[in-house]
């Protein structure tokens, strides 16, 4: 389902990244996850196509166009549903931030079955973590964060520059990050 929806993006010329629990089997230890969680670029004309190619994935998938639209309006998420599969698709719009920005600009490409998929960062990755965790105190997202320092090579310094600026530093004393 990846490899067919990162076709569909690139098609489209949508920019976008792989995040979430997917991320985490790329950059720290494999892990089962329940969805793919996808950040976007999309502006509402591309609405219309990005659904008619979803639905070519699976004609039973559930994707609603008026959510979509609402979610890009309003910078939130839509979904796409493969009930074949049980496979969700989770859409986040990207932030008009500089931190988004920055993630975009940083996110990484592998290569999985010859097909090119954008990755974010382990770093950007990291500091999503820790605001999720901030946010939830989910466990997962600290665990998460250990199993991506033991496994990928990672820039320290911009970790904690932005943990810095985003008021996150308690959590990586927590983690006792080095």
């Amino acid at each position: 389902m990846l490899l067919d929806i990162v076709e569909v993006l690139n098609g489209l010329k949508i920019k976008y990244f792989i995040t979430g629990g997917f991320a985490v089997s790329v950059w720290g230890r494999p892990r089962s996850t329940a969805d793919i969680d996808i950040v976007i670029e999309l502006v509402e004309l591309q609405i219309e196509p990005l659904l008619k190619a979803l639905r070519k994935i699976s004609e039973a998938g559930y994707i609603d166009e008026d959510t979509a639209k609402y979610a890009v309006r309003n910078r939130g998420e839509f979904n796409f549903i493969d009930p074949e599969t049980g496979i969700k698709v989770d859409f986040w719009l990207m932030k008009e931030n500089q931190i988004a920005k920055n993630q975009y600009s940083r996110r990484k490409t592998k290569i999985i079955n010859k097909t090119k998929i954008n990755f974010i960062s382990p770093e950007d990755l990291i500091i999503n973590k820790l605001i999720w965790h901030k946010e939830t105190m989910s466990s997962r997202h600290l665990e998460d964060i250990k199993s991506i320092i033991s496994i990928s090579r990672i820039d320290k310094d911009y970790i904690q520059k932005i943990a810095k600026y985003l008021n996150l530093e308690d959590i990586l004393r927590e983690i006792k990050f080095k």
